[in-house]
């Protein structure tokens, strides 16, 4: 198979003119800031500048709904069990048996779906706008991590794409010969755990083979070139001190208002 199926298209985006660490170093300082206190202020102002800079990394909302979805899935999940299980505080707003839900108890859920949001968006906006080659160089060259790893990593990434189109292979290939056509909720179920049962078992062989060609053409023998330098430049500084002030403001944003609630 050729380089250029497997190759994803180099994003356009500003954001992608930044080295990968610096995007990864805002996005863990946001990280750490947003997991020192659970309050719906911090996580609200977070979520607003991380919506903001959407445009910068080349997403759009419905892009991101796309991408995004299973945060968003698991961000609602967890809002509501926390409102659920949370002390009951404040006026009873739905009282239904076992289920009742006051104020305190909805300002926890909302606040965990917000803090959840605000932690998962960054990886997503990394994630959109750097090259997995870029982010190769930079581990390997910046952080000197070993290169067997960041290689086997960066292949990971490279086939992830390649799997998706299997998938949807898979299922043609099957429905043709008559295979998961059961109907009802429970027949897809079976269906679908056939298919990626098959799928399982084309990425072990694909993985094996690649591991094997990678190792005969010398990727793991040795100290190692890279054919492109992983460099900083004053983009770097804008984006690391764009997250520090994100998190600087979504804070102080808590402190003030009061809403203030660290987990320690």
């Amino acid at each position: 198979m050729s380089v250029d199926v497997l190759a994803q298209p180099r994003s356009v985006a500003w954001l992608s003119r930044a080295n990968p660490l610096a995007k990864l170093g805002a996005a863990m300082v946001l990280t750490v800031a947003l997991l020192l206190t659970v309050d719906w202020v911090s996580a609200s102002v977070a979520l607003a500048c991380e919506l903001a800079i959407l445009p910068l990394a080349g997403l759009s909302l419905r892009l991101l709904l796309v991408r995004g979805w299973p945060i968003l899935a698991a961000a609602l999940a967890g809002a509501y069990g926390s409102a659920l299980l949370a002390p009951k505080t404040g006026a009873v707003l739905l009282e239904w048996g076992p289920f009742l839900f006051t104020e305190g108890s909805v300002e926890s859920g909302v606040a965990i779906a917000l803090r959840g949001l605000a932690i998962g968006l960054p990886g997503i906006i990394v994630l959109a706008s750097t090259d997995p080659t870029d982010l190769a160089d930079a581990l390997a060259q910046k952080l000197r991590l070993p290169h067997r790893f960041v290689l086997g990593a960066l292949a990971a990434m490279r086939l992830v794409g390649l799997l998706v189109a299997e998938w949807q292979t898979l299922g043609m290939a099957r429905r043709a010969r008559g295979v998961g056509s059961n109907t009802g909720v429970f027949g897809r179920i079976v269906a679908s755990l056939g298919q990626a049962m098959a799928l399982l078992v084309q990425a072990i062989r694909r993985a094996s083979r690649l591991a094997v060609t990678m190792e005969a053409k010398g990727f793991g023998a040795g100290p190692r070139t890279w054919a492109r330098e992983s460099t900083y430049s004053r983009i770097d500084v804008w984006v690391f001190g764009a997250g520090v002030l994100v998190s600087a403001a979504a804070l102080a944003a808590a402190v003030v208002l009061g809403t203030w609630n660290p987990v320690f």
